[in-house]
């Protein structure tokens, strides 16, 4: 029998939701110092932020648009032992608004330069117990390039985000079909370019670095130009990366991913439909309904049955196109709450039993 090598999940990955003081706060429980923190307002229209050990606290992205990188000290202040310090900033700390954190755990710092690929990249904080990695890099507008991502193993999904100028943040995901990309910031299906996809297919020959291909290099390799990689490798009982066909029926289809979810963002690849998101903490009970949109700005909603988050996976529970459409197909990446079977030691008993 197989056992996930992570016996808590939470210790990767873990949610905060928290509500705004208007000044300045600290952000507590998290239980471990994050490397990766998305936070978006639930009771209001506000832009989703990114931030990351690797590029600083001081430096914001924005899922939902394609804007370039900010520089502000009114988001982040500091990346903590057991959270983050909140700025004053209206979009993640708006006196009596409610927010969610999502939390990543990578290399625990900024890390250092990646040699793997034809293109060194300036930090890589790799963590390869949950196959998280952050990396920053210059472009040199090379189809065909390579970008190490310390991982050690093929990624499962691949989210590229131009910092220097404005751009899609581009995704590769092993389910989509092969030479097609996807973005974060639009609900547009995938879409196939003149030639290779923007990252070649993800196999055997990627497990040291992610594959620059021959469209879009403005997107993920413009010459001089600066990027963020955020790359997933699957990991049994903790991560899975995949993709589900709708059956249109409000007793919708059920999704096996060895654990139940904490967290699952799922988009419909051939058609248009957002991005949404679900969590363990904005539902502790089913039905799993809080969404949020990682390409829209708008306040939570939870006015429609979606998902079930179950002991073996998740699922839906109603008909709508954006998730259950009859024939649609569906990508999604989702982390556990607890897997299915936990580690099994040196001694193959579960740690949890004894």
């Amino acid at each position: 029998m197989a056992y996930s090598s992570i016996v808590k999940p939470s210790d990767y990955f873990n949610t905060k939701l928290y509500t705004g003081n208007g000044s300045s706060q600290s952000i507590t429980g998290i239980g471990f110092k994050p490397d990766w923190i998305w936070q978006k307002e639930r009771s209001g229209t506000s832009y989703h932020v990114a931030t990351d050990v690797v590029r600083g606290n001081t430096k914001q992205l924005f899922p939902n648009v394609t804007a370039t990188e900010a520089t502000s000290s009114l988001y982040i202040t500091s990346f903590d032992s057991d959270g983050f310090g909140q700025g004053q900033n209206n979009d993640t700390n708006e006196s009596g608004q409610t927010y969610v954190a999502w939390n990543w755990k990578a290399g625990g710092g900024q890390g250092s330069s990646n040699t793997d690929g034809s293109i060194n990249t300036t930090y890589t904080s790799v963590n390869t117990t949950a196959g998280f990695s952050i990396s920053t890099y210059t472009g040199d507008n090379n189809g065909g390039a390579t970008i190490g991502h310390g991982l050690g193993v093929i990624p499962s999904m691949v989210i590229v985000k131009k910092l220097s100028s404005t751009r899609d943040w581009m995704i590769k995901h092993k389910d989509l079909t092969s030479n097609y990309n996807i973005a974060l910031n639009t609900s547009d299906a995938q879409w196939q370019p003149s030639s290779n996809g923007w990252i070649s297919n993800l196999t055997s020959n990627q497990t040291i670095g992610f594959s620059i291909g021959s469209s879009d290099i403005d997107n993920v390799n413009q010459g001089g130009q600066t990027f963020v990689a955020y790359c997933f490798a699957e990991k049994q009982g903790y991560s899975k990366f995949g993709s589900y066909t709708g059956n249109g029926n409000a007793n919708g289809t059920f999704v096996y991913t060895g654990f139940k979810p904490a967290w699952l963002m799922m988009k419909r690849s051939d058609g248009v439909n957002s991005w949404y998101i679900f969590d363990n903490k904005r539902n502790v009970f089913n039905v799993t309904n809080s969404r949020l949109k990682a390409d829209d700005s708008v306040a939570e909603s939870s006015n429609l049955n979606t998902v079930d988050f179950l002991s073996n996976g998740f699922k839906l529970t109603d008909n709508n196109d954006a998730w259950n459409y009859a024939g649609g197909t569906y990508i999604y990446m989702a982390f556990a709450e607890n897997p299915l079977v936990a580690n099994s030691g040196t001694d193959g008993v579960p740690a949890t039993a004894k």
